[in-house]
C-alpha cells in the first residue's frame, strides 16, 4: 500500500499530465476548427446564430415615476413604493 506522501506525489504528477493533455488536445481542436473555417469560408454568424423568439424575459424597464424629494424612481411595475402609494401618480411622472 502506498503512503500518503507517495499518493500526493502521484496526484501532482497526474494533474500535470492532465493539464498537458488538455492543452495539447485544445490546440489540436483549434487547429482543426481553423482548417474547416478556412476551407468553407465560414464567418462567425455561420457558427453562432443569435436567433431570438419573442420577448426576452426579465429585461430592464425604464423608470416611469420619480420621487422629487429623494430622486428615487419606480417603473410602475410591482408593488408601489410608500412615497407614491395611494397618491395621484401623474404628479410623479418622469
Amino acid at each position: 500500500m502506498s503512503s500518503y506522501k507517495e499518493l500526493l506525489a502521484q496526484r501532482e504528477q497526474l494533474d500535470k499530465q492532465i493539464k498537458e493533455a488538455i492543452a495539447r488536445e485544445k490546440a489540436d481542436g483549434i487547429a482543426k476548427a481553423k482548417l474547416i473555417i478556412e476551407q468553407y469560408n465560414l464567418v462567425a454568424s455561420d457558427l453562432f446564430s443569435r436567433k431570438t423568439t419573442g420577448k426576452s424575459a426579465g429585461g430592464k424597464v425604464a423608470p416611469k415615476y420619480r420621487n422629487p424629494s429623494t430622486g428615487e424612481t419606480w417603473t410602475g411595475r410591482g408593488k408601489a413604493p410608500k412615497w407614491i402609494d395611494g397618491k395621484d401618480r401623474s404628479n410623479y411622472l418622469i
